[in-house]
C-alpha cells in the first residue's frame, strides 16, 4: 500500500458573527468511514497568511438551499483529500470534486461530499479536495488564478496522486475526471488548461504522473467572463488538449453570470474540444444536487448519460 500523511484530526469551538451562518463553529470531518489526509507530505508550497484557525460553520435560516442549511468551510491552509469508493459496483472512474465558495470559503457539503455519496452510488470513486481558501478577499492571498497559485496548486497535485494511487484504489488511471461548482467550476477550467506543467516543484512519485484530467465538469463555473466584455478570461488558455467539458448555467444567474458558460463553450468549440452546454432560463446559484422545482437541478441524470456517451461509464 502506498504512503499517504495521515490527518490530524483538530476539534475548536468559537464564536463570532458571519452573515447567514449559525455562531458555533468547528473544524469540519467527513462522515463515518471516510478519513481526510493532507495532500502535500510538508510544508505547503506558496504558504499564505491565515486569517484564523479553520471553522466550519452550518448557515442558519437566512441561507437554505432547498429549505436545508449547508456547511461553510473557512481559513483553509492545510489542503486535504478525503476518498469515498463505491460500496459496490466499481465502474472505475473517478471524479475529484471541487466546492465553490468564491474562493475564499468552501460549500463543502453542498458542492462536495453530497455530491461524493451520489457519486459513488454510481460506481465512481469520488474525490473531496478541500483546497486552500486561507484569507478573506484581499490580493495576493485571495483569488483565482494568476492572482492567486494556491488553489490551482492544490488540484494539480490532487489528480496526480488520484493517478498514483489508482491500482491501490481500484480506479482506471485513464478515466479520472473534476467536478466543480461557482469558484469550484473555474477551478475545473483551470486544471483543463494548465497541465502540462506544475505550478509548483515535484515533491514525490505522485507529481511524476499526468494532471490532465480525463473529463471535465463545471456548474456555474465563475471567473471566466471578464472586463465586461463577451470574451473568455485569457488566463484560460483553451487548446484542442483540453478535455471534454460538461457545462451548466442558469440565464438568471446573478452571481456568476451565464457568459461565463457562454464564452467558454465558445472557445472549447473553436478548438474542437468536445463540449455539453445545458443552459436553463430560472434555478439561480448555488443549488448543488439539491433537488428544487427549477428543471436545472435535473443535471446529475444529464452528466451520468454524457458519461456514457464517452465512455467512461457504461451507458
Amino acid at each position: 500500500m502506498r504512503p499517504l500523511i495521515f490527518a490530524f484530526p483538530v476539534v475548536f469551538a468559537a464564536v463570532f458573527g458571519c452573515r447567514g451562518l449559525s455562531a458555533q463553529t468547528t473544524v469540519w470531518e467527513p462522515s463515518a468511514g471516510h478519513v481526510q489526509v493532507p495532500i502535500w507530505p510538508g510544508a505547503v508550497p506558496d504558504a499564505r497568511p491565515v486569517a484564523g484557525p479553520e471553522a466550519a460553520e452550518t448557515t442558519g435560516k437566512n441561507s437554505l438551499v432547498a429549505g436545508r442549511p449547508w456547511v461553510s468551510v473557512s481559513n483553509v491552509s492545510r489542503p486535504t483529500m478525503t476518498v469515498y469508493s463505491p460500496a459496490g459496483k466499481n465502474t472505475g472512474a473517478a471524479v475529484v470534486v471541487f466546492p465553490g465558495g468564491g474562493y475564499e470559503i468552501l460549500a463543502i457539503d453542498l458542492e462536495g461530499s453530497e455530491v461524493c455519496d451520489w457519486l459513488t452510488s454510481r460506481g465512481i470513486t469520488c474525490v473531496l479536495l478541500k483546497y486552500r481558501v486561507p484569507a478573506p478577499r484581499s490580493a495576493p492571498n485571495w483569488g483565482a488564478f494568476p492572482q492567486s497559485p494556491i488553489a490551482l496548486e492544490d488540484a494539480q497535485r490532487t489528480v496526480g496522486l488520484v493517478r498514483f494511487h489508482a491500482a491501490e484504489w481500484h480506479i482506471d488511471p485513464h478515466k479520472v475526471g473534476v467536478l466543480g461548482f461557482s469558484a469550484g467550476g473555474h477551478l475545473v477550467a483551470a486544471m483543463s488548461t494548465h497541465f502540462e506543467k506544475r505550478l509548483y516543484g515535484g515533491v514525490d512519485a505522485a507529481d511524476k504522473e499526468s494532471c490532465r484530467p480525463d473529463f471535465a465538469v463545471a456548474l456555474y463555473p465563475g471567473h471566466l467572463w471578464v472586463n465586461q466584455k463577451f470574451e473568455l478570461n485569457p488566463n484560460v488558455p483553451v487548446t484542442r488538449e483540453t478535455p471534454p467539458t460538461f457545462l451548466v448555467q442558469d440565464e438568471d444567474d446573478h452571481v456568476d453570470s451565464v457568459n461565463d458558460s457562454l464564452v467558454y463553450y465558445m472557445a472549447l468549440k473553436k478548438a474542437g474540444v468536445l463540449v455539453e452546454m445545458h443552459l436553463y432560463a430560472q434555478g439561480g446559484h448555488a443549488f448543488g444536487l439539491r433537488r428544487t422545482k427549477f428543471p436545472v437541478t435535473g443535471w446529475p441524470e444529464l452528466m451520468e448519460k454524457w458519461l456514457g456517451t464517452l465512455g467512461v461509464i457504461s451507458e
